[in-house]
């Protein structure tokens, strides 16, 4: 805060000219002001909202009505204008993340059908395995996750809605459509859909048709080249949101590439873990690989390169299930992580045998949609004397499976092991998840100052097109401050242990 009261002070002179950074995710939408001129961050917000209720009957649906993410910009927004004490009228360029893989259904008026199937919403899982079972495929094990097993879904469970939908875009490329009225997609997000081609960044014709044979017609027509605009903001838009008119809005991508910029990861060498509702593993690349089994995404990243990516469906949310299970009596108070975090602190690396297996609501890495959460190496007294027990376990179970992301890509050679890792997203602010990372990964972490890597990555390629310049050129002019504060390094010991587990 000292830093953003320094930097207004210093531009006192003359009126500040703003990037707005949208991140719109699962839990919440984050906005980010980015002053242009003195390239620090002004102001942010956030605006906190959940999935659709969903009967017992659908246990591995995940949804979201589109508007809601709407509602999350204009409230954002709000708050990070009073944070900025800024004007809206200072904002000249907009940039947008989105939560990757969404299926958003419009109709032939542009109207959404029904609400947003998500990233971590796993019903799709039956048409993936079919999916994959195509020869257009050659043996790439299909997700649920990803993007065209959820309209097959579609047309398989909702046929009326199916045969109702035009359109199907990622909530990133919705937003940007509601902005600016321009639907168009980019080749980090869309490498998301299962159904792209990496080599030439455009749809692959061959997979679209074994998805389904209309899924070419649906998808947004131009894809767009990074560091373009995809248009302004309407003056619709302005109302619905707050944003000026007429301000320049960059193509976007999806969080993670976003969260790549953010973080300062846009060339080959600097390896990002995103501590997050999912939890990632992810690195800029010159070249692509196609790891066959899934385990590895073959994505695309925002700055002409590509993004080979580990991501699971169960982090931060497995945490949180912890501390729900730490609450004290029936329906009583959460406890504070900062208390669950000292107890686990005093809790020996390894929890004494104690474990968690993550997989709450299935799991994306290893593909096992229908698999649960499971509390394994309990003992008589392993929970009774100590909270912290359970919110280490959960804690380290998260960190252990982002671990097989590293081993996968030194096996496929897409990265050797790094000097050190960039930690962002929530997670990443407690000293002690920190220091899990550093010694099961056995490398040195080193956290941003700015914790909201994916909006701020969203607000530095905004910035970029006002000055004329690529987002590339740009994070290597302006890259990232980290709190040295936070640097963490690996203790021996608890190496020790976690190679032993």
């Amino acid at each position: 805060r000292a830093v953003r009261t320094a930097a207004r002070a210093s531009v006192s002179s003359f009126k500040a000219r703003y990037a707005c950074g949208l991140d719109v995710g699962t839990q919440s939408t984050k906005c980010l002001l980015y002053d242009i001129d003195t390239n620090v961050v002004a102001g942010v917000g956030s605006y906190a909202y959940d999935l659709l209720p969903m009967p017992l009957s659908r246990p591995h649906a995940a949804e979201q009505d589109p508007e809601t993410w709407m509602d999350g910009i204009s409230e954002s927004l709000k708050k990070a204008l009073s944070d900025a004490d800024a004007e809206a009228s200072q904002i000249v360029s907009v940039g947008v993340s989105g939560q990757q893989h969404g299926m958003v259904a419009l109709d032939k008026n542009f109207q959404v059908i029904r609400p947003a199937k998500l990233w971590c919403d796993t019903e799709s899982a039956g048409q993936a395995a079919q999916i994959s079972q195509h020869a257009a495929f050659d043996g790439w094990q299909m997700q649920a996750a990803f993007t065209a097993s959820k309209v097959v879904w579609l047309r398989d469970e909702e046929p009326g809605n199916f045969a109702k939908t035009k359109q199907v875009c990622l909530p990133h490329d919705f937003i940007n459509f509601r902005l600016t009225s321009v639907l168009a997609t980019e080749a980090g997000d869309a490498s998301g859909l299962g159904v792209f081609d990496l080599s030439t960044k455009t749809y692959d014709r061959e997979k679209c048709a074994a998805v389904d044979p209309g899924l070419l017609t649906l998808l947004p027509k131009e894809i767009m080249p990074p560091d373009a605009q995809v248009g302004k903001v309407t003056k619709e838009a302005s109302e619905r949101t707050g944003l000026p008119i007429g301000a320049a809005v960059s193509t976007g991508s999806g969080d993670n590439a976003c969260a790549a910029i953010g973080a300062g990861a846009v060339s080959p060498g600097t390896l990002v873990v995103s501590l997050g509702t999912s939890g990632t593993l992810f690195g800029a690349s010159d070249t692509f690989v196609l790891d066959k089994s899934g385990v590895i995404a073959p994505f695309c990243d925002a700055v002409g390169g590509y993004l080979p990516l580990l991501c699971t469906l169960n982090c931060t949310r497995v945490v949180e299930e912890a501390r729900g299970f730490c609450a004290s009596g029936d329906g009583g108070a959460l406890p504070s992580h900062n208390s669950l975090g000292q107890s686990a602190s005093s809790v020996s690396p390894g929890c004494d045998g104690v474990q968690f297996l993550p997989y709450l609501v299935g799991e994306r890495t290893p593909n096992w949609p229908d698999a649960s959460g499971a509390i394994v190496g309990l003992r008589p007294g392993s929970l009774r004397n100590n909270s912290g027990v359970l919110y280490r376990a959960a804690m380290e179970g998260a960190t252990y499976t982002l671990l097989t992301g590293l081993l996968k890509m030194q096996t496929l050679g897409v990265v050797e092991k790094p000097k050190e890792l960039v930690l962002v997203g929530g997670g990443a602010k407690s000293g002690l998840w920190r220091q899990i990372v550093s010694d099961v990964f056995n490398i040195p972490v080193k956290t941003p100052r700015e914790t909201e890597s994916a909006a701020l990555g969203a607000a530095k390629q905004a910035a970029a097109i006002v000055l004329g310049t690529t987002t590339k050129e740009f994070v290597q002019t302006n890259t990232p401050e980290f709190d040295v504060t936070k640097t963490t390094s690996p203790t021996a010991g608890a190496v020790g242990t976690y190679r032993e587990g």
